[in-house]
């Protein structure tokens, strides 16, 4: 049940759409929205950087919940002595400490994605890890998500500055505890398209072509040189303030395909320039300059690999259009469009 209340003790507003309370697989949250828990394990813990233990608590914020796996809280603390405030971004997730999160957000850092990088591509700072309430803080960066500018006529300027932190991420060199390859992009997509089946028994025919055509273009994708890559890479991760460029949420990050990244993004633009303007080609220019920008980088032979991954994010997305109201009209579409593509990739003249 969702709440909007003031704690009568602190005089803290506490803010939960959601109802995380509620959601037993997150054993903690109920403690990380009680101001008095959040007070006493602020007090004690070991930030990272400057000593926020003595800043106030003044309001705390569920703003996303993905039920029965994570969510992210945001805490309001100020100083007594200028009421200088300092929004920090926590998150839990479910059988996670959070303690992996926060190490590998530190790691980044010392690999050139801090806050003064000079090439402008950072992760926010890591604040703490809070181990009695299973959650890691970060500081909230200004600006606005990527996705809300592609359309726009700096698109695609921004889309390859997109690329080029992608290529970072890639050579970054931090190290992955897991390995995520074609065959576990097959698995999830078989299960996804699954899923549309059991509800859309009509489009059976269709998916299961899609799928076949998934597996053809994985064998293509064998072989190819692993690294840590990003695995969640889209333009809601991606904040954008003036000439700084903030990377978010590395939880899914591994060794995998670095073209997976690329793929998956341009992916994402597809389906983003189908849902809000009824054509999947509005955004082509953004998509070419990521790509071209990324093989630039990369090398040539990471162009088919790239292509190969964004149909496969694309079938996806006819799974994730039929879980939100607002895109179920975008579904049929969408399996036409992986049709036409899939044609195009393995039809193509070498």
């Amino acid at each position: 049940m969702a709440t909007d209340v003031t704690s009568p003790a602190s005089s803290v507003s506490v803010t939960d759409p959601y109802g995380i309370c509620d959601d037993q697989a997150l054993g903690h949250a109920r403690e990380a929205l009680d101001p008095d828990a959040i007070n006493h394990a602020f007090a004690v813990a070991k930030f990272a950087s400057e000593d926020l233990s003595s800043k106030r608590l003044q309001e705390v914020r569920v703003t996303r919940h993905k039920p029965g796996k994570r969510c992210v809280i945001e805490y309001d603390l100020e100083a007594a002595s200028n009421a200088q405030r300092t929004t920090l971004v926590g998150k839990i997730r479910r059988k996670r400490s959070g303690r992996s999160a926060f190490e590998l957000s530190r790691n980044f850092s010392s690999k050139g994605f801090d806050a003064a990088a000079d090439d402008g591509i950072s992760v926010p700072e890591a604040i703490a890890y809070v181990k009695k309430l299973g959650l890691w803080l970060q500081r909230k960066v200004p600006g606005v998500e990527a996705s809300s500018l592609l359309e726009s006529p700096a698109g695609p300027d921004l889309g390859s500055r997109i690329a080029e932190a992608a290529y970072k991420i890639h050579c970054a060199g931090v190290p992955a505890a897991r390995v995520h390859d074609v065959d576990d992009e097959l698995e999830i997509l078989d299960k996804c398209l699954f899923a549309v089946i059991r509800g859309n028994p009509l489009w059976q025919r269709r998916l299961l072509r899609l799928m076949m055509c998934a597996r053809l273009l994985a064998e293509t994708l064998r072989g190819r040189a692993l690294c840590g890559i990003h695995r969640d890479f889209y333009a809601d991760q991606v904040i954008v303030d003036r000439d700084r460029l903030w990377l978010l949420d590395f939880d899914l990050y591994c060794q995998g395909d670095p073209a997976l990244d690329i793929g998956n993004f341009i992916g994402h633009v597809s389906e983003q320039s189908l849902r809000n303007t009824g054509l999947p080609c509005s955004l082509s220019e953004v998509e070419k300059a990521i790509e071209k920008r990324y093989v630039e980088l990369a090398g040539e032979e990471a162009r088919p690999a790239i292509r190969a991954y964004s149909l496969l994010t694309l079938m996806r997305h006819i799974y994730i259009s039929t879980l939100h109201p607002s895109r179920r009209h975008t579904t049929a579409d969408l399996i036409l469009l992986c049709e036409v593509r899939a044609v195009d990739l393995l039809c193509r003249p070498t």
